[in-house]
């Protein structure tokens, strides 16, 4: 009783096709990750940060992100900050979570000294870790501005 052909056949070839279900697997995965974090990578406010190839993308657990569009106005998060309430409201947060780090998306255009002002802002309520965030030269950031009021 023979149940296969060991070698007495000389036109037998190896099996030579590829198996796609692991990479369609792989990908849909990939799709589905896409789907969920896309959403979040959304920000507020229109920016041209500078390039860096250093920039390295992602948030620590407890951070606040201060951006600073091109005209001079401040926002924490998606809310827009007077000048004079900024040290204020920073100084709440430095309260409530001392270790917090400050993510400062500055826009390229906004002069130094204004980014100064933020700077030592931050430092006067009691927040003195401070992060630049700067965008990887092989990615682009879509932002859009909020509808002033």
């Amino acid at each position: 009783m023979s149940l296969g052909r060991f070698g007495a056949d000389d036109s037998a070839r190896p099996f030579a096709d590829i198996n796609v279900t692991p990479l369609v697997d792989v990908m849909l995965v990939l799709v589905v990750i896409f789907i969920i974090t896309a959403p979040l990578m959304v920000s507020s406010v229109r920016l041209d940060l500078p390039r860096s190839e250093a920039a390295v993308p992602g948030a620590p657990p407890r951070a606040v992100e201060v951006v600073i569009a091109p005209q001079g106005q401040v926002f924490i998060g998606t809310e827009a900050v007077a000048r004079n309430d900024l040290e204020g409201r920073l100084r709440r947060i430095a309260v409530t979570h001392p270790d917090t780090e400050v993510q400062l998306r500055a826009d390229r255009d906004v002069p130094y000294g204004r980014v100064v002002e933020v700077i030592g802002a931050a430092q006067l309520a009691g927040l003195g870790r401070i992060a630049f965030v700067a965008q990887s030269d092989g990615a682009r950031q879509a932002v859009e501005k909020p509808v002033s009021r």
